[in-house]
């Protein structure tokens, strides 16, 4: 078995080193040569190491439908009852800035926290739905099968017969209905 050279190459040229045996790759036994796409496989991400988009914060919309507050969305002033430029200019610059550093103030002091607890949450929602739920649920469906396959055939012994013989009681009745005008 030879662990680092292949062809003279020494090992450093490979992203990891391969193990290669004269009659193939352990994995797949039946090549005589180690190919190239075994090397470079995609690797899978981490999900606990993936980029975060720091321009799209909300890639998938979930805060779309929530109160999305502009300056002009809280404060207007109807033709004819304008206030100084020098007041709507001030006021307009306040509340943007506050509102601004407002948000980011709460969400620097509360987002750890808050994110801390939204994931145990979430954890251990996953770990009950995982674990409980879904075996539960399992289990009940295994049961019921079990009386849904004693009640066909209850139905099937006791019901059938009888409404057979209702029909052929009735299949002689003939009914005609006439309009009287």
């Amino acid at each position: 078995m030879t662990s680092g050279y292949k062809d003279g190459a020494p090992e450093e040229d490979y992203a990891h080193s391969p193990f290669i045996r004269k009659q193939g790759n352990i994995y797949k036994p039946n090549n005589k040569e180690m190919d190239n796409d075994s090397i470079n496989e995609k690797t899978l991400q981490d999900v606990h190491t993936k980029e975060i988009d720091l321009v799209n914060r909300d890639p998938k919309h979930l805060n779309d439908h929530v109160v999305k507050v502009d300056f002009e969305d809280v404060i207007a002033e109807p033709p004819g009852t304008y206030s100084f430029d020098g007041v709507w200019k001030a006021s307009f610059t306040t509340f943007t800035v506050t509102k601004y550093w407002c948000y980011r103030l709460l969400t620097a002091l509360v987002g750890i926290p808050l994110a801390l607890i939204w994931g145990i949450f979430f954890a251990i929602l996953s770990f009950i739905h995982i674990w409980a739920v879904v075996p539960c649920v399992k289990s009940y469906l295994i049961e019921i099968h079990c009386v849904s396959r004693v009640y066909s055939i209850c139905v099937h012994t006791f019901c059938d017969p009888l409404f057979e013989a209702m029909g052929k009681c009735f299949s002689s009745v003939r009914v005609t209905t006439t309009k009287v005008v």
